[in-house]
């Protein structure tokens, strides 16, 4: 396949250059001029392929912090998303997600914190954590092999 945003030849779904989606037959294009006027571009793509996946990987991975520091599997996915969003496309995306899906378990855990009050909240505070570790750790994998993965369960707070 070849990714129709820079032409790099790939096997993947996703250019390990650029993060696009790469398509089968794709005709090489080349890298598309900037277009003039307007406001500036943010400079993309920076970081080589291996260690864009790599801080890919660690914004899903971060948010297992949280296991023991309260809040830590929010601001581990936030800082390496702020930090690399403008190096890599992938980190961009990944970061998100896993900044999003993080700040949708700990709302969820708030609620079922809530509810432990009337005892149907402390089975699901169980529950909860055990998605959240089980779907941080599936994410991470799949990841690592090039495929994206869209979590479960997820408010798109952060688009």
């Amino acid at each position: 396949m070849t990714c129709a945003q820079c032409g790099t030849e790939t096997t993947e779904r996703f250019c390990p250059n650029c993060g696009a989606a790469a398509a089968a037959g794709a005709s090489l294009a080349g890298p598309q001029p900037p277009p003039t006027g307007g406001p500036p571009m943010r400079v993309v793509g920076t970081l080589a392929p291996a260690e864009a996946k790599n801080w890919a990987v660690g914004a899903h991975l971060a948010a297992l912090a949280g296991m023991f520091i309260p809040f830590a599997n929010v601001i581990g996915p936030l800082v390496i998303w702020l930090i690399k969003k403008d190096e890599s496309p992938l980190v961009e995306r990944e970061g998100k997600e896993s900044l999003n899906f993080q700040i949708s378990m700990s709302i969820y855990l708030c609620v079922a914190g809530l509810l432990s009050f009337i005892l149907i909240g402390i089975p699901m505070l169980f529950v909860i954590a055990i998605l959240d570790l089980v779907f941080t750790i599936i994410a991470a994998v799949k990841t690592s092999n090039g495929e994206p993965y869209h979590y479960p369960m997820t408010i798109r707070l952060i688009k």
